[in-house]
């Protein structure tokens, strides 16, 4: 079976979308290993995700996520923000969108839109709950992430830390998203291992706004705003911070754009 698909990235974290509101891959969440294959780089189109775009009626569209490891994820943050402009490259969406995802309903704004690129802003979940430890907090962004401040973050082995700390006895059964922060005098540097892609990848969207959320608790950056600074590029997040436990109105924003389209028989 030959499928069209589009190859999407925002800020370097890249993913395989596909249109399936006709439901052609019904049966996807069932086929983990065709979907490792797809986002395989080596031997397939390669990608950190796969994305569908599903019909919903409870909204404009429904976004499932799929890790690189082909089970299905939990909520990407640009993921998201690329899912919407791929959404409105299908005509489904114009300026603005309400979609469906694994946290439930999310708001997002097309910005700016460029030939080369288009500027997107999604709404996150409302975050409570954080944990805070001597020198690393946990919280859920829509994903679990394990923050950590630390000096010349550059030079980590961001694979082997990360990987030691995902799955280490507290983790491994849920597994866990694993950043690393540093405060720059142009923002907050941060590196994140993915689990489910089960290694670094150039940008992670819930991670920065993990990353923003605890570097406001630790008075890194302004109680309302932080810039991100990823490897693949940076992102902003924008917040209410009404307590050190609970943040609301939080806004993810960076850009996204199309890489390419293509067909690959499946």
């Amino acid at each position: 079976m030959i499928i069209r698909f589009s190859k999407y990235q925002g800020t370097g974290n890249d993913f395989i979308m596909i249109d399936n509101r006709s439901s052609v891959l019904r049966n996807l969440e069932n086929t983990s290993s065709l979907i490792a294959r797809l986002c395989n780089r080596k031997f397939g189109i390669g990608a950190d995700g796969l994305i569908l775009v599903n019909s919903s009626t409870a909204s404009d569209f429904e976004m499932s996520y799929y890790n690189a490891d082909g089970k299905i994820g939990t909520m990407c943050g640009n993921g998201g923000r690329s899912c919407v402009a791929f959404a409105n490259s299908l005509g489904l969406i114009k300026e603005s969108a309400v979609f469906t995802a694994s946290d439930g309903l999310h708001e997002a704004f097309i910005v700016n839109k460029e030939k080369e690129q288009t500027l997107v802003k999604l709404k996150m979940k409302d975050v409570e709950g954080i944990i805070k430890k001597e020198d690393y907090f946990i919280l859920n962004t829509g994903s679990p992430h394990y923050v950590c401040f630390k000096k010349e973050v550059e030079k980590l082995n961001v694979f082997q830390e990360g990987r030691n700390i995902r799955y280490s006895k507290l983790f491994e059964k849920e597994g866990i998203n694993v950043n690393f922060a540093e405060v720059k005098e142009t923002g907050i540097f941060v590196r994140t291992y993915e689990r489910g892609v089960e290694d670094e990848t150039l940008s992670c969207g819930t991670g920065a706004t993990a990353v923003a959320i605890t570097a406001s608790i630790a008075h890194f950056c302004k109680p309302h705003f932080c810039q991100i600074i990823a490897p693949g590029g940076k992102l902003e997040v924008s917040f209410k911070q009404q307590n050190e436990n609970l943040f609301t109105d939080i806004w993810l924003q960076g850009p996204v754009s199309c890489v390419y389209k293509g067909e690959i028989n499946i």
